[in-house]
């Protein structure tokens, strides 16, 4: 069945394309999907004055904020009504992963197939609905809290600003899902990418615009043109390479006849965390500055305006501390997604087995075992793509849209839509050799 996959795959062109009309439909539904997530982004927050607000976001466009905006697509610069985007769902979505792990109704409704999974997403609904009104809230407070930010401060702004930012992080986790559905797949995803994607031009124009004025060199340019393509292909290798484990399944008589034992393999990704650790480390290390950036108008102790500055960007203690974060992360939400003592369970009770590991507790501690090793690497690798650019972006100055994590979450999702549009083709090659097995087959019976 692989092989005869692989050899669809590669028979695919663009004359099979034009002849998808299902997936080409659902790319002008995803397009469309994408096009009013980004009007959403202009659309302004009622009740702020705009001059004051941009003026208070560049003072704190290298903290957390600085972040946010980028996976806002800069929603958040401009304090729109999709402002809060889509992470509080992706906050909601890693906690009740978390919980499965440690509450045994929850990892009992994630062993329940489908149904479980829908009660585990309705949660998931919950979670992100509490931790956007809380985000709103602060927001809103916070920007209560700053001078000449709100036209009419008061619980009117208060309220209205909940509702608004809320409202905009349901429509996107609606939106997402009908991506999902309706589109090409991966519609939480595609809005990050989305987000991120706006912001590559202007940075690319800044940096040109940096090279016109003098400030960069051109040799340096260059350099970073190509230190960000082999970066990209170094994603692009790793996100692709699986350490395969071979699974056999015994033979089976049926009645007088005995068929051979099937083969196949347990794919094991380099890095099955994603891009999740590179995040979480970014959102912890860039805490400290944002707190510092809304705190500077009351006088700060000595040590801790040390601790501030020694957490900057390029400084030797931030790097040291992103890649430690990053490497922990990745070990910490890899031990979250995938249990290698169910996977073991799985095997067994279909049959299957690894040459050579008896069934059960030993498998479970092979594919532990062998799952800790290819995380080391996936770890490096993480630390690698996340710490070049940024050391870029710390000695030359160029846009933070261009940093590691950008980069990765870019790639990541571009290879995981190609691979989407490709499996709609191969579907739609299916199909349309099932319907020439049925006409020809009619035609033998007459």
């Amino acid at each position: 069945m692989a092989s005869a996959a692989e050899q669809l795959a590669s028979n695919l062109n663009f004359s099979t394309f034009a002849k998808a009309e299902d997936l080409k439909k659902r790319l002008w539904f995803t397009l469309a999907a994408l096009l009013v997530y980004r009007l959403g982004t202009h659309i302004p927050l009622p009740g702020l004055n705009p001059e004051a607000y941009a003026q208070a976001f560049r003072g704190q466009a290298g903290g957390i904020l600085g972040l946010f905006n980028m996976f806002s697509g800069g929603a958040v610069e401009r304090m729109a009504i999709f402002a809060l985007g889509i992470m509080p769902y992706i906050s909601a979505s890693i906690i009740v992963q978390l919980m499965t792990s440690v509450v045994p109704a929850l990892e009992n409704l994630k062993k329940e197939g489908e149904q479980g999974r829908k009660i585990i997403n309705q949660y998931t609904r919950y979670g992100t609905v509490i931790l956007g009104a809380l985000q709103a809230y602060g927001i809103a407070a916070g920007l209560e809290s700053g001078q000449g930010l709100v036209v009419d401060p008061g619980w009117f702004f208060r309220v209205s600003t909940v509702l608004t930012l809320l409202g905009g992080t349901m429509f996107l986790m609606w939106l997402g899902e009908q991506v999902t559905s309706r589109g090409i797949g991966n519609g939480i995803s595609l809005i990050i990418f989305a987000g991120i994607a706006a912001g590559l031009p202007s940075a690319l124009a800044g940096t040109l615009e940096l090279g016109r004025t003098g400030a960069l060199s051109t040799g340096l340019i260059l350099l970073v043109i190509v230190v960000a393509i082999a970066v990209i292909g170094i994603i692009v290798f790793v996100e692709r390479a699986q350490r395969r484990l071979l699974i056999q399944y015994p033979k089976r008589q049926v009645g007088n006849r005995m068929f051979q034992g099937d083969t196949s393999h347990l794919p094991l990704k380099l890095n099955t965390s994603g891009v999740i650790p590179a995040i979480f480390a970014s959102s912890l290390l860039l805490l400290p500055a944002t707190i510092a950036g809304f705190a500077s108008t009351t006088s700060m102790p000595a040590w801790a305006t040390s601790i501030v500055a020694a957490l900057g960007h390029g400084q030797p203690l931030y790097m040291v501390l992103y890649a430690a974060l990053i490497a922990f992360f990745a070990f910490f939400y890899t031990a979250i997604v995938f249990n290698p003592k169910d996977t073991a369970d799985n095997l067994k009770k279909h049959g299957g087995f690894i040459p050579g590991i008896r069934p059960g507790e030993r498998t479970a501690e092979y594919i532990d075992y062998v799952l800790t090793r290819i995380t080391v690497i996936g770890a490096i690798y993480l630390v690698f793509v996340c710490i070049l650019p940024e050391i870029l972006v710390s000695q030359t100055g160029i846009p933070l849209a261009l940093g590691g994590t950008s980069l990765l979450i870019v790639v990541s999702v571009t290879l995981d839509t190609v691979a989407q549009i490709q499996g709609h083709l191969i579907a739609q090659q299916y199909e349309g050799l099932i319907k020439k097995s049925k006409l020809r087959g009619g035609k033998r019976g007459r």
